[in-house]
């Protein structure tokens, strides 16, 4: 079998990030952001979704943290992409539940080429740490737009935002989890169009 991994990197006058992703790897991670809830949140993903996931991020955080999550999104996004290659043989929909305490989420997905997010939740706080809550939809959406997938994500209801934050997280790696995994009856892409790379 063909690894699936990938190694992305990108700089700009705002940020330089650097994503190393194996989908089929053991849930080990590595995550240096400068912001410590973002970086709990790709660990979270690393293990739930049992991929291997590097991430080195240098951003302008004496501005504010939306470019440094905005483009580790993106890197992410698009290190995903690579690694799925042509999407052939892959179950390619997934979709899970994930409680954490007295909050749950809801996050199912398609890797389908084409981008899209719906995303519900209703938040408590301005930030959980340095992460400002309105950008964990920014991370999703541009998750979504940079790695071609379609997504729906829903926290159904929670108290606590860093639960509720956590919990969509967890989820959204569950969901991955199951969508690139390998349909050992499947030869080709599950289209009837016969691609997902276009």
């Amino acid at each position: 079998m063909s690894e699936r991994t990938a190694t992305i990197q990108r700089q700009t006058s705002e940020t330089d990030v650097s994503v190393s992703i194996n989908l089929d790897g053991r849930g080990q991670h590595d995550a240096a952001t400068g912001i410590g809830f973002l970086d709990h949140m790709l660990a979270a993903m690393a293990v739930h979704g049992l991929f291997d996931i590097t991430v080195r991020a240098v951003g302008d955080l004496h501005i504010d943290p939306h470019h440094t999550i905005e483009d580790t999104a993106i890197v992410l996004g698009r290190a995903l992409d690579a690694a799925l290659g042509d999407r052939a043989g892959i179950r390619r929909a997934g979709h899970a539940y994930m409680p954490m305490d007295e909050a749950l989420a809801f996050v199912a997905l398609d890797l389908s080429g084409r981008p899209y997010m719906v995303f519900h939740a209703q938040w408590h706080t301005p930030a959980i740490g340095h992460f400002p809550t309105d950008l964990v939809e920014h991370f999703f959406e541009t998750l979504a737009v940079h790695g071609r997938l379609t997504l729906h994500a829903r926290l159904e209801y929670g108290r606590n935002d860093h639960h509720g934050a956590e919990a969509l997280f967890k989820a959204l790696a569950r969901a991955l989890a199951a969508a690139v995994e390998r349909d050992p009856r499947r030869a080709g892409v599950a289209s009837t169009k016969g691609t997902l790379s276009q």
